[in-house]
């Protein structure tokens, strides 16, 4: 699928062929690949490299423009379970327009960096800006979902809570992954600035992009830190709550034991003391009775 835009009063907005500055492929199928390839002269390595999720970004000069790849979080689904995604997204800088690639379709230009626009080198620049504000915002996510996780685990026997917290893990480390990636694109670009052709103020925007980009990476490695360190003990409370339960029927399965065998033993058919008593029922069923309180109150007493 193609989207067509143009810059319009510091915006961009959907634009018609002849005017669109910014063309945007998303999971292009072979008929807009080969388009790419013939037209645009990217290389074919490069343009399946946008397209998949394990690649890391980079930086390339070609004779016609300047290649791309960076690095974004995948919008959450519910089908995920809790595993929280990377994709890559691919941007070929031309003299006069700009080519942006990706397996699917993203929110790419919402947010306030979107608002005041005014060349293409401001657009990829606040492509990669938006990218570093979205690992921000599934960081917190992922934080806030493990702090639900945990009040989970404090009360139940089961692995599905904790195995979730594993998968939160594992998301973390391949966001880290990621967020250094792009913190050396940043770099390259800033080392490359004079000859992509930054102004002074893209540069200054570079700069404040490394230092989010740092903070965004040590927030997702405290976290990562935080909740590697404490799976050990969240696995230990399953492991207690368990050993509490099974203590508590171990301890009814004896209350209940006691009197069975009272009046297993007054049942044998053997002559017993007290056949001949009217009321031997009775006494028999009130040793039973007896057993069983006498362990309800030693439980009390000694709180088990």
């Amino acid at each position: 699928m193609l989207r067509q835009l143009h810059i319009s009063e510091g915006k961009l907005v959907e634009s018609h062929e002849g005017q669109a500055v910014v063309f945007v492929y998303i999971a292009p199928d072979e008929t807009e690949r080969k388009y790419l390839l013939e037209q645009f002269k990217i290389d074919e390595h490069t343009l399946n490299s946008s397209l998949d999720p394990d690649e890391l970004s980079r930086l390339e000069f070609e004779p016609e423009h300047t290649a791309m790849i960076f690095k974004r979080p995948v919008r959450y689904r519910a089908e995920d379970n809790f595993l929280f995604k990377v994709g890559s997204t691919g941007v070929f800088v031309f003299k006069n327009f700009l080519v942006i690639v990706l397996s699917e379709d993203a929110p790419l230009f919402e947010g306030r960096p979107f608002t005041k626009v005014q060349s293409i080198h401001d657009i990829f620049l606040r492509l990669i800006y938006r990218a570093i504000t979205h690992f921000v915002e599934h960081i917190r996510g992922i934080n806030a979902v493990s702090g639900e996780l945990e009040g989970h685990i404090y009360t139940s026997m089961e692995n599905k809570h904790l195995l979730n917290l594993f998968t939160l893990e594992k998301s973390l480390v391949y966001y880290l992954n990621a967020i250094t990636s792009n913190g050396v694109l940043i770099e390259k670009l800033k080392n490359n600035a004079v000859k992509i052709g930054f102004t002074q103020e893209n540069v200054e925007f570079l700069d404040d992009m490394l230092i989010e980009n740092n903070q965004c990476h040590r927030q997702a490695e405290i976290y990562s830190q935080v909740l590697s360190s404490l799976m050990d003990a969240r696995a230990s409370i399953i492991s207690n709550n368990l050993n509490i339960r099974i203590k508590a029927l171990t301890l009814i399965t004896i209350a209940i034991m006691l009197p069975t065998l009272v009046v297993s033993v007054f049942s044998m058919n053997v002559k017993i003391p007290i056949a001949w008593y009217e009321h031997a029922f009775w006494v028999i069923t009130a040793l039973a009775a007896m057993s069983s309180a006498t362990i309800g109150i030693l439980w009390w007493n000694k709180r088990w």
